[in-house]
């Protein structure tokens, strides 16, 4: 890919899936295809689930939940034709997120992500996610996303 991910910009600093600057985060990589984004991600042994070899079902959570938010905020960004990561930021946070898992998840291979917006009302995004390996579907979720309004505080 040559486009710069989206984290790379400055779409998210310290989340643990996504944020750059969080040392022990899983350092997620989003990319723009059409109007949908794309991930490529490798899991590491201690990313195990029930056995050593399947991915931790937290894990693939927080892999659907932090692309597709991702994909919301870049989104937003180009919306508003705004660089992503520009002045005033975009911050859009989890509002609800289901997760279907399909089958278990090799732990030993790349995971592919995709993720569109179906649909966005005001504040509100959804998002629909797939994570698959080599083509086989392994999970799928549905991602609700509530941008922060500006100038206000989380309680």
């Amino acid at each position: 890919m040559n486009e710069k991910a989206f984290q790379d910009l400055g779409s998210v600093s310290h989340c643990h899936g996504c944020g750059d600057d969080n040392e022990k985060g899983l350092k997620i990589k989003s990319h723009w295809d059409g109007d949908e984004a794309v991930c490529t991600w490798r899991p590491q042994p201690y990313h195990c689930g029930g056995s050593r070899d399947t991915v931790n079902g937290g894990i693939i959570a927080c892999l659907i939940d932090c692309h597709s938010l991702n994909l919301a905020i870049a989104q937003a960004y180009r919306s508003e034709r705004r660089p992503i990561g520009s002045a005033p930021r975009i911050s859009i946070v989890t509002g609800n997120m289901n997760i279907s898992y399909l089958q278990p998840t090799p732990i030993d291979k790349p995971l592919h992500l995709r993720a569109r917006i179906t649909r966005w009302e005001g504040r509100k995004v959804w998002v629909q996610c797939t994570l698959s390996v080599d083509g086989q579907l392994c999970a799928q979720g549905e991602v609700l996303g509530i941008r922060l309004e500006k100038g206000k505080s989380k309680k």
